[in-house]
């Protein structure tokens, strides 16, 4: 094989590595925003306020958090992409205990909540671990940010579609055909895994001192407890911002639910022009150190803005002006240092 040919397999591998993740990244987001979009409309069915999606939120990164520290052996024996097309189902599942819950059975939605989490958390490092194995390292930065952008786009098309499809369809229709959707995605990746899960170790066991491992990591290394902390704060701002806007819009503003809906999807767009800025700022003008700081300046400036406006801003014009530019600095920033890498890409700029 020439170094014409084995560049050129090593890009196509490198560009359906990063359409399976993006597809991935999309689904779950969707599924994981989903239940903050409708809250207006289920919460009644449970004879519950729509304020306690903050709760949902809550237990879905709970088992977000589980799933992120327990994985990394289920990768390194199965494969990163048969680990996604799992979580993929696990949050389809999630879905689909949400449309049949019968009403008022709150405890329901705790389980699904926390399958939903189970699913989403495994996302990031199954991606990761593919992508940094493919991504050339040029451009890994901006690989990663690209891959990011699936979770704008899916809580922006979680946004722009649930809302009416609940009110011609009904809410418990519209969680059935996001589990459908999930089940096409994880067949559709099905073919991707004989080219990208090539490193996988069947031999490998499991062990509860893994599910530790990580922390370990970060508690050695000064430069990851510091992203550590900064991904908290960031990732914690971010989820107020999806979570609440929509029940905040309809309930306290009285904005109808698609109205709503779609200033998350304005709101969310900002973010996926920000991942790829941002990424590209980190990979070719600043010190991704300094961008971190800067998208965090940004942000506050925005939320800020976003806080003192509050009721002010009746018209809808002026109450998605500052959520979109708050998303843009606040969708994290997927650079080489950034929160969104495995310790790989923390290591290779030091």
């Amino acid at each position: 094989m020439t170094e014409g040919a084995q560049r050129a397999g090593e890009r196509a591998r490198a560009l359906r590595a990063l359409i399976a993740t993006l597809a991935i990244q999309i689904f779950t987001s969707l599924a994981a925003t989903a239940t903050s979009v409708l809250a207006p409309e289920i919460a009644p069915a449970f004879g519950i306020a729509s304020k306690w999606i903050g709760v949902f939120i809550g237990l879905v990164y709970l088992g977000a958090m589980m799933a992120s520290l327990a994985c990394g052996g289920f990768i390194d024996r199965y494969g990163a992409i048969r680990v996604s097309q799992v979580s993929v189902l696990l949050c389809a599942a999630g879905a689909a205990i949400i449309a049949v819950a019968p009403d008022r059975v709150v405890p329901v939605l705790v389980v699904a909540a926390v399958c939903v989490g189970l699913g989403y958390g495994a996302i990031t490092p199954a991606s990761s671990h593919v992508l940094i194995r493919t991504a050339p390292p040029e451009k890994l930065a901006l690989t990663f940010s690209i891959k990011q952008t699936g979770v704008p786009v899916g809580a922006a098309l979680a946004g722009a579609l649930l809302p009416a499809l609940a009110i011609i369809a009904g809410w418990r229709n519209a969680f059935l055909l996001i589990a459908g959707v999930g089940v096409v995605v994880a067949i559709a990746s099905q073919p991707t895994r004989r080219a990208l899960d090539t490193d996988r170790r069947p031999d490998r066991r499991f062990s509860p001192a893994a599910i530790v491992k990580p922390l370990r990591l970060i508690r050695q290394s000064r430069a990851l407890t510091e992203l550590a902390l900064v991904s908290f704060v960031y990732a914690a701002t971010q989820m107020c911002l999806t979570g609440f806007i929509v029940v905040y819009l309809n309930e306290s503003l009285g904005w109808s639910l698609v109205s709503a809906g779609f200033a998350l999807t304005a709101t969310t767009l900002g973010g996926v022009a920000g991942r790829i800025v941002w990424g590209w700022i980190a990979d070719r003008a600043w010190p991704p150190r300094r961008v971190l700081g800067i998208i965090g300046i940004v942000a506050g400036l925005c939320g800020g803005i976003t806080a003192m406006a509050g009721a002010a801003f009746t018209w809808k014009s002026g109450v998605t002006s500052s959520p979109q530019c708050y998303a843009i600095s606040m969708r994290q920033c997927p650079s080489r240092r950034s929160v969104n890498g495995p310790p790989q890409m923390f290591r290779r700029n030091r």
